[in-house]
């Protein structure tokens, strides 16, 4: 059972989530927020497994109580939910510390598969994401050339190769036909590489990639 908090300032939005998840077996909706402030306390209180986090609120934005979230409860992982399209809201969430981002219009078996896939560890960063975050990264990005960490050098070449690819916005079977690799191979670099970086998941180590100078902006495909 995977238990879940809703966070949105609508409470229509509340509701047709809650609907929609609670419809789920697997899933259970322990509790819901209406405000940024209010969803660090609830996860504080519920521990939940996963929140579902709105962006623009009062009191506290779901950017900043992702990221109070995130670090106090590692554990706790956080799927944003948004009306807004893909723009800076993006950068900023995922390194707040979010573990996907989906738009509230998605339909309801999307949601909900969006939920399963962030709280089995997986994340969720569909190629438009990772297009988004790289062009702010771009934009954003100081004049002096970063210095790439210690931890890199732990990699091994094809490790740093696998990385690469992640910072594309390449999934695991994209992966395996671009190395021609097996799936399972896949997983065991991508495994390694967060293990030896201590990142959380793929969207994670998409902006360390970005972030450290490992790869470049341009270098999208």
């Amino acid at each position: 059972m995977t238990t879940l908090l809703i966070a949105d300032d609508q409470a229509l939005v509340r509701v047709g989530l809650r609907k929609i998840l609670d419809s789920e077996p697997e899933l259970n909706v322990l509790g819901e927020a209406g405000d940024g402030e209010d969803a660090v306390a609830l996860a504080r209180e519920l521990q939940p497994d996963l929140v579902l986090m709105d962006i623009r609120m009062p009191v506290l934005d779901g950017i900043e109580a992702t990221r109070r979230i995130v670090r106090a409860q590692p554990g706790t992982r956080v799927l944003i939910l948004t009306t807004f399209g893909l723009d800076t809201y993006v950068y900023d969430a995922l390194r707040a510390g979010a573990s996907g981002f989906m738009l509230k219009d998605a339909p309801p078996e999307e949601i909900a598969a969006a939920v399963r896939i962030v709280a089995s560890g997986e994340a969720l960063l569909a190629p438009a994401v990772t297009r988004a975050v790289i062009e702010e990264f771009a934009r954003q990005a100081p004049a002096a050339a970063p210095t790439t960490p210690p931890a890199v050098a732990q990699l091994t070449p094809r490790e740093q190769e696998v990385l690469g690819l992640l910072a594309r916005g390449l999934s695991n079977p994209e992966i395996c036909r671009e190395l021609v690799i097996s799936e399972a191979t896949a997983k065991t670099h991508v495994a390694r590489i967060l293990q030896k970086l201590d990142l959380r998941d793929r969207v994670q180590a998409v902006i360390y990639a970005y972030e450290t100078g490992l790869v470049a902006p341009g270098s999208a495909g």
